[in-house]
């Protein structure tokens, strides 16, 4: 299965300088299938129109390709078509609510919540909103291995509150958060509540009528799908109530010199030419994941992980960040004594293994953990116990490169 899975492919079949690459920060991009490079291309080269503007059949053709993606994100979210939003990526989808929900509902006085787990994504449009508005940010702070209490949940998400944002998957530790008990205390206080799945959509199954919150957003390059699509998420009254994000052209029902009216959803969320080879490329990615099978992804992922936990942990002079308890999804992060993380992820890169090293757009968490910088290494499914031992293996050679003894 490991080879049929890998095989599908391209890009993992390149050698570098050689080498097999061994690619691991999936979870800064992942690679593409063969499936879904088809399907884009196909689009391209058959069907290629702009959406609802043309009534010729080529562009009928695109229109119903384009709406045709929406109806398998709708399934895969298990949702509703019409609260399925198409946006560039799980950033402006989180911008959107952040601008159209957050700036029309908060005032001064009142409390917004997220947690210091999130990507720059779910944290700087807050940080905007709420110096808009006048309305209170507040944390939700975890231990050092990454956890949020119960205490912390309840001590922090109270009355006031008016809306909650949190991850689903943190970015740096790879840690499931509670989402469930963050929801529940949420809607208790009448708070709305906002998760970005970017790091959860290409590794766990995303019903939205289980997980219970408002709004969800997720990026399709992280599950196998063309770089600038994504989709947010929203429950069809909070949508309906909300102005548009973007205005212009394919947004509107009617427009005079003075005023203008809106569509309805979802194409009041989506002005202007939408990316529909991507679209299409999202919707066969979900194919190919469904495919592929969530069992099957899981299994693999979880072994992968958890023998990468066990190698690495053992490796001298290497601080892994976060725990081996709980429910992990796809991250990895370390460091190497005395070393820098972007020299260490250069000297890897000589043995063509790709790793991630920054402050991973997650700078407030670092921080909270008393870091500046570290490295990551994120997994997918094409990821094998033999890419972790090419990783273990690159490191023990990172202190020598620099001259120490070991």
């Amino acid at each position: 299965m490991t080879d049929e899975i890998i095989a599908q492919f391209p890009l993992l079949q390149k050698q570098q300088d050689g080498k097999r690459m061994v690619y691991l920060d999936s979870g800064a991009t992942s690679q593409r299938p063969q499936a879904v490079l088809d399907a884009v291309s196909r689009f391209y080269k058959e069907d290629n129109a702009n959406p609802h503007r043309g009534v010729y059949a080529l562009g009928e053709r695109a229109t119903a390709a384009y709406e045709s993606a929406r109806d398998t994100v709708a399934e895969f979210l298990h949702a509703k078509r019409e609260e399925v939003i198409f946006t560039r990526n799980a950033t402006e989808a989180l911008n959107l609510v952040a601008y159209s929900w957050g700036l029309h509902n908060l005032k001064a006085g009142d409390r917004v919540v997220v947690s210091i787990l999130e990507h720059h994504s779910n944290l700087i449009p807050w940080q905007q909103v709420c110096r808009a508005t006048g309305a209170e940010l507040t944390f939700l702070y975890t231990d050092q291995r990454g956890v949020i209490s119960d205490e912390e949940i309840e001590k922090k998400i109270t009355k006031g509150v008016k809306l909650v944002a949190i991850t689903h998957v943190s970015n740096v530790l790879g840690l499931v958060s509670p989402v469930q008990k963050v929801v529940d205390r949420a809607h208790a206080v009448n708070a709305v509540c906002v998760l970005d799945a970017a790091q959860s959509a290409p590794h766990l199954q995303l019903d939205v009528t289980k997980l219970g919150v408002d709004f969800l957003a997720f990026s399709g390059h992280k599950l196998y799908a063309p770089l600038g699509i994504g989709v947010l998420w929203g429950r069809k009254e909070l949508l309906d109530d909300m102005p548009p994000f973007l205005t212009g052209g394919d947004m509107i029902e009617s427009v005079r010199e003075q005023d203008a009216t809106w569509a309805e959803l979802p194409q009041k969320f989506e002005a202007g030419t939408q990316n529909a080879g991507g679209a299409v490329g999202l919707a066969a990615a979900i194919h190919w994941m469904q495919g592929v099978g969530y069992d099957t992804i899981a299994r693999r992922e979880n072994d992968v992980y958890q023998y990468a936990w066990q190698v690495l942990s053992q490796l001298p002079h290497v601080t892994l960040y976060g725990t081996a308890q709980g429910q992990h999804c796809g991250a990895i992060s370390f460091n190497v004594e005395d070393v820098h993380p972007h020299d260490v992820a250069t000297i890897l890169d000589a043995d063509a293994v790709c790793v991630r090293a920054g402050h991973h757009c997650a700078q407030p968490l670092l921080h909270h953990l008393g870091l500046n910088s570290c490295c990551r290494a994120s997994f997918a499914v094409y990821n094998t116990r033999e890419d972790v031992d090419a990783l273990a293996a690159s490191l023990q050679k990172v202190r020598k490169w620099l001259g120490y003894g070991s």
